[in-house]
């Protein structure tokens, strides 16, 4: 049985890791994990108190943190001490928290990715061969929308999206952001030439998708050497 700790898990991401661990019988839940001078800590969730005390992950084999940066940055110090595997799935790290990430894969697998969704993952690596073939004379714009709540703008997805299809094509690939309402998250490619467009569109229904994904990353890890690896890596 795969020992889990999951971090904000009174956030909407991680508390739906949490709970869908929970009904998971390869995982057993260690550590529920949340900030400082939070109202729930020491309250109960599953079987759990609510911790704000790192030090925790001792007890578990992967520790899952879809938080803040400032948060994941304080959690790589303690994934490193306890050499714990992680799933690391917050965006919007800085250049720096983003060299961290890469210091701390060298002594602890991590999992690191923009976005832990199946489909969103499938286009990653599908975009790159629809841009080659369209050639030159396609454009190719994106356009992602998500709650008004989210604080990066454009999304870790948006961009790793324009990543993948800068570098099929040599271009650089515009982003255009929108935050409203409650929207989950989508994502649209649009491929547009002289007489004709291709749109390619991920929609997420809910925040299942992405805890489904990071479960799924944390049964990979765990026994995988020290490394940083993808979900690419994981679908393999």
């Amino acid at each position: 049985m795969i020992k889990l700790g999951v971090a904000g898990v009174c956030g909407r991401m991680g508390r739906r890791i949490f709970e869908l661990a929970s009904l998971d019988k390869e995982f057993e839940l260690n550590l529920a994990l949340e900030k400082k001078a939070t109202p729930a800590i020491g309250k109960e969730i599953g079987k759990l108190k609510i911790s704000s005390n790192p030090d925790g992950l001792f007890l578990v084999d992967v520790f899952i943190d879809f938080t803040v940066p400032e948060a994941a940055e304080v959690n790589l110090d303690y994934v490193a001490k306890y050499r714990k595997a992680l799933v690391l799935g917050t965006t919007g790290l800085t250049d720096a928290q983003l060299k961290k990430v890469e210091e701390i894969s060298k002594v602890v697998p991590v999992v690191f990715s923009p976005n832990m969704a199946i489909g969103v993952n499938v286009l990653f690596a599908m975009l790159p061969e629809i841009a080659k073939r369209l050639g030159p004379d396609y454009s190719i714009e994106i356009v992602e929308a998500h709650h008004k709540a989210k604080k990066d703008a454009p999304s870790g997805t948006a961009k790793k999206l324009g990543e993948v299809l800068a570098e099929a094509t040599r271009k650089e690939i515009p982003i255009h952001a929108i935050r409203l309402g409650d929207i989950v998250g989508d994502h649209t490619i649009i491929f547009c030439g002289n007489s004709e467009r291709i749109e390619i569109k991920h929609q997420a229904h809910s925040r299942d998708l992405f805890a489904v994904g990071a479960l799924r990353a944390a049964k990979w890890v765990v026994g995988k050497p020290a490394g940083l690896y993808s979900m690419q890596d994981v679908l393999k």
